[in-house]
C-alpha cells in the first residue's frame, strides 16, 4: 500500500496538467468504472486541490457520458459527497 500511495502522489503531482486537473480526471474515471471508494476519495481530493462544484459537476457529466446509465448512480454518490462537504 505504501508503494501504491507513492505512485498516487507521483501521478497526481503538478506537471503539464495541474493536480486539480488530474484529480478531476481520476474522479471521472472512478465514476465511469463504478468504484464507490475511488469516487469519494477523488471528490475530496479534487476539492482539496481547488476544484469547484461546477468543475466537479461537469466532470461527472462526462463520466456518465462515457460510463452510461450505471455510472449515473455513482455520480449521485459524488454529488452526496459534495453536499456533505458543504459545496
Amino acid at each position: 500500500m505504501k508503494s501504491f500511495q507513492e505512485l498516487h502522489h507521483a501521478a497526481i503531482a503538478d506537471g503539464a496538467l495541474s493536480a486539480k486537473q488530474k484529480e478531476l480526471i481520476a474522479l471521472g474515471i472512478a465514476v465511469a468504472i463504478r468504484c464507490s471508494y475511488c469516487t469519494l476519495l477523488h471528490v475530496n481530493a479534487a476539492l482539496q486541490a481547488g476544484a469547484t462544484r461546477e468543475e466537479i459537476m461537469e466532470t461527472l457529466g462526462v463520466a456518465v457520458l462515457m460510463g452510461g446509465g450505471p455510472s449515473a448512480t455513482y455520480a449521485t454518490e459524488a454529488i452526496k459527497a459534495l453536499e456533505e462537504a458543504g459545496k
